[in-house]
């Protein structure tokens, strides 16, 4: 409580004030939430003349001081939540929280819960691996299993049910792996993760970051025939790429008979080597497979329009990082590294070796197709379209 003939209030005392009696409150009970004595409330009100100063404005994403006096307040005055969360231009979960939070043995107080509130926005904050022993040797030795932190984040669930302190997320796991100053984990764990690598790659850019493509259709766009796969001459394309990015082969599958065309890109992936060598491949098919090609939205689609001019074919782009809307292609393209693995150099591969390996997988039986082989499902299909 502050008392008479010391040093003037603070101005956050007087907002207790006002903070009741906008909420209501008759003037003898908002004097004694505020800590004062009746005869100082009615003095602010009367030079105030009577009118209560506008309420305070949120200040951000965080609740300042000046809020959680509101918050007190309302508490104490018995008013609800959800009221002065309006007062306060803060939703209703956001004043359940801070006071659910910051409840202590003698109620809801302002001052107790901003310091409990800058104790917890301190950074850095210690790593969870690092303080917690108990869950950082149980992570390090799934880990050593070779166990993925999405796994390990995900088991420690069922296997320590009551108990929170054995609760670490993947995210946290990647970032002490990845990040020693953290000082959790051993680095030499780094060599357990599947992909090895000791640092993390960059995100992705997002699609905007690199440039969208000019004009493009959207797959929300293609005709429904191509979506159940009853018609042919609907296809899907991607580039398998080489070590460094140096090289790449270009894929195209038919989806309904997953029958492969390789393109051999000797003089790299730009835009006009991917056009040229489509359109050599697509002009050696009848009319009757020459309905549309699905692509990623990669630079090298940049002359989809002229591709469509020279060869009749529509071209529909997929979401950006939708993968699955190539589902036929991606899975065709995990086939295809058993001849062309990962990390080598693709342009060692002739055109005539490419031609031998599309000879393989369209004459490899499928399950999909009734353990018919692609060659076989798209002859069927041609025969009964004449």
């Amino acid at each position: 409580m502050v008392l008479m003939g010391r040093a003037p209030l603070s101005r956050f005392v007087q907002e207790r004030l006002w903070a009741a009696r906008r909420a209501g409150v008759p003037l003898e009970r908002a004097a004694a939430v505020a800590g004062v004595s009746s005869r100082t409330a009615r003095l602010w009100v009367e030079r105030a003349g009577g009118v209560p100063p506008r309420a305070v404005v949120p200040s951000g994403v965080r609740l300042s001081l000046a809020e959680r006096e509101e918050i007190a307040v309302g508490v104490a005055a018995g008013e609800s939540l959800a009221a002065i969360g309006r007062r306060l231009g803060r939703p209703a979960c956001t004043i359940s929280r801070e006071v659910a939070r910051n409840r202590g043995v003698r109620g809801y107080r302002a001052s107790k819960a901003q310091q409990a509130a800058q104790v917890r926005a301190r950074r850095p904050k210690p790593a969870k691996l690092a303080v917690n022993h108990r869950l950082r040797g149980q992570v390090e030795d799934w880990l050593a299993l070779r166990w993925s932190p999405q796994q390990i984040a995900a088991r420690l669930v069922s296997e320590f049910p009551g108990d929170p302190e054995m609760r670490v997320s993947h995210e946290t796991i990647y970032q002490s792996l990845f990040v020693q100053s953290r000082g959790a984990l051993r680095k030499e764990l780094t060599g357990c993760l599947r992909t090895g690598r000791a640092i993390r790659r960059p995100a992705r850019k997002s699609a905007d970051a690199r440039g969208k493509i000019p004009g493009m259709v959207m797959i929300s766009e293609r005709p429904a025939e191509a979506g159940d796969r009853a018609v042919p001459g609907h296809w899907e394309g991607d580039l398998i790429i080489g070590r460094d990015g140096r090289s790449a082969i270009g894929t195209l599958v038919e989806r309904s008979t997953r029958f492969v065309l390789l393109l051999h890109l000797p003089h790299g992936s730009g835009a006009e080597a991917v056009r040229d060598a489509m359109t050599a491949k697509i002009a050696t098919l009848p009319a009757e497979l020459r309905g549309s090609l699905t692509w990623d939205q990669g630079r090298e689609m940049l002359e989809h329009h002229r591709f469509t001019v020279d060869t009749g074919m529509q071209v529909y782009f997929c979401d950006p990082h939708s993968p699955w809307q190539r589902g036929t292609n991606e899975n065709t393209n995990g086939l295809l590294r058993q001849f062309f693995p990962k990390g080598t150099d693709l342009s060692a591969h002739s055109a005539a070796d490419l031609d031998y390996v599309q000879m393989l997988m369209n004459g490899r039986p499928r399950q999909t197709l009734g353990w018919h082989t692609p060659a076989e499902a798209l002859a069927t299909l041609l025969a009964s379209s004449q």
